[in-house]
């Protein structure tokens, strides 16, 4: 495994969010929910680069008051709307941060681990290039059914106990990591030979909704106390 690669961490933040008003800077367990991955991030000795691409006045200047280390990418008007790919977003952003691979996650996932995200980065720099992309998943056992109400992954008429079913895995937005090459040719951060990189759960927690936001401000302020 080549140990010098340059790895640049992106994260987008948008200023607006309809579901959850003020998402980004609303203060979660006790700061704005922006620099919980910004400090998460920091601490990641794989990482050389933290850049967060946002259209948000109040995340720009926090980001420069507190946190000098971190590029702030002004995201250009045409990439603001909520029409627009994160795909598109992150063409951009690769073109304005210069490295060997990217790893981009979200604020919106304030419970990850800076030791998981080292984790992700050794074990996708160990597979590379036997995969060329990694991105996280939720292992996920119960019992599932589609739209017309026929069972995806159990036999009805054989009840498993839900540990023993046949695993699905979610893609739970946390970590992806990719090169620009990879981007560019497939318009997508995920390759044709991703690894599945799984985390927990509650670590993998991600604000959506509401009801989201006011699980991860218990789930955190709780590991805080601990």
């Amino acid at each position: 495994m080549k140990s010098d690669y340059k790895i640049a961490a992106l994260v987008p933040m948008r200023h607006h969010s309809a579901r959850v008003p003020m998402k980004n800077y609303r203060p979660l367990a006790g700061k704005p929910l922006y620099q919980h991955i910004i400090e998460t991030l920091l601490q990641v000795p794989e990482i050389a680069v933290v850049a967060v691409d946002t259209d948000s006045p109040i995340v720009a200047e926090g980001l420069r008051a507190n946190f000098p280390k971190v590029r702030v990418i002004e995201r250009p008007a045409h990439l603001t709307a909520d029409t627009v790919p994160m795909n598109e977003i992150l063409i951009y952003d690769t073109s304005q941060v210069e490295a060997d691979f990217y790893l981009q996650t979200h604020s919106t996932n304030p419970l990850l681990r800076p030791e998981t995200v080292s984790r992700a980065v050794r074990t996708f720099l160990e597979k590379y290039p036997a995969f060329d992309s990694l991105f996280s998943v939720t292992r996920v056992q119960t019992r599932f059914w589609d739209a017309l109400a026929r069972p995806v992954n159990h036999n009805p008429a054989i009840l498993l106990r839900t540990q023993d079913l046949p695993p699905l895995f979610e893609e739970n937005s946390c970590l992806y990591l990719f090169n620009r090459q990879t981007l560019e040719q497939h318009r997508t951060r995920i390759g044709e030979r991703p690894y599945m990189f799984e985390i927990d759960k509650t670590e993998a927690q991600d604000i959506d909704e509401e009801s989201d936001f006011l699980i991860a401000d218990l789930l955190l302020s709780d590991r805080l106390k601990k």
